[in-house]
């Protein structure tokens, strides 16, 4: 019998140690084939960063983790895509600082993993930077994915 993914939240993960896993993957698809643009909002543990997950393995390219599932015969497989992710889940957000570091540390991650280098102090101008560096270095379009992008506004909600 297979195990549940309790907390489990790595699309790979999922996969490779043979975990219940309830295929979305043809949602997956539609929105990447369908929308250039998708804000997804729903409540608290119903799967989002699981989600984001597996659409940043879907945009890898990562076939293999993908066999029997729908996307395996309705996802461009011969497409990859270069993809920057930032998830606001860790930390605190209680000032603007707190905040402009958790970006610039989310920004250096992306640099890192995706092997380009970007000079702006100024986290905004630096996350553009790294979305034209990565186009140019990939020659493709970026992938964008935000996890957890409510949570700056959660940590602050009583003092607005």
């Amino acid at each position: 019998m297979k195990k549940l993914p309790i907390g489990i939240q790595t699309f790979n993960e999922i996969r490779q140690n043979n975990y219940v896993y309830v295929d979305k993957t043809d949602i997956g698809v539609h929105l990447i084939n369908r929308h250039k643009y998708v804000f997804l909002s729903r409540p608290r543990r119903f799967g989002k960063s699981l989600f984001v997950d597996t659409l940043h393995t879907l945009f890898a390219g990562k076939k293999e983790l993908f066999t029997g599932l729908a996307a395996e015969k309705t996802h461009d497989w011969s497409k990859t895509y270069p993809v920057i992710r930032i998830d606001f889940s860790e930390g605190s957000f209680r000032n603007e600082k707190s905040l402009h570091l958790s970006i610039m540390h989310a920004v250096l991650e992306n640099e890192k993993r995706l092997g380009v280098s970007v000079q702006s102090p100024e986290p905004a101008l630096r996350f553009g930077q790294l979305i034209r560096e990565v186009s140019r270095k990939y020659e493709a379009q970026v992938v964008i994915l935000i996890d957890e992008y409510d949570k700056p506004i959660l940590d602050n909600i009583t003092s607005l």
